[in-house]
């Protein structure tokens, strides 16, 4: 079966994140679990910074509901990786985001994966339609 091309012109914003000595295991390459941590940083800090999402004291709060991750080829300590992110589906409380991990530069990705958000009030946990302000941020990330 053919790996699928996830090539970094298919992305529409690149976060840089750097490797740290602990993401490595024992086989001497970043454990699979760590590419998670990986996407919630990439995405929390563009919310954070293009779509004003306040995590201490907004009154909405996303819930990441579903998560999947492919593997291509291995990364390490101490490489330079970005993460790039777009955005898949956007629905009224939900956004599906699409990830890939670069390494600084390279255009084919090593690991590419997704996760879906569930935007809630932060007292009643409930779906409430996703704020102005963010879903204008996610909307930018929309296939052109």
């Amino acid at each position: 079966m053919e790996q699928p091309q996830h090539l970094r012109e298919h992305y529409r914003h690149f976060q840089p994140v750097t490797t740290r000595w602990h993401d490595n295991d024992l086989y001497g390459h970043v454990n699979n679990v760590t590419y998670y941590s990986y996407f919630d940083t990439a995405v929390n800090s563009y919310l954070i910074e293009a779509g004003g999402l306040d995590i201490h004291r907004g009154e909405v709060v996303g819930f990441v509901v579903s998560s999947s991750c492919d593997y291509f080829e291995s990364i390490a300590f101490p490489e330079r990786i970005e993460v790039g992110l777009r955005v898949g589906k956007l629905g009224n409380s939900s956004v599906q985001y699409e990830l890939a991990v670069f390494r600084e530069g390279e255009s084919q990705a090593c690991a590419a994966g997704r996760f879906v958000h569930v935007f809630v009030d932060r007292q009643s946990n409930q779906p409430v339609t996703i704020p102005q302000l963010l879903r204008q941020a996610m909307e930018s990330l929309l296939p052109a």
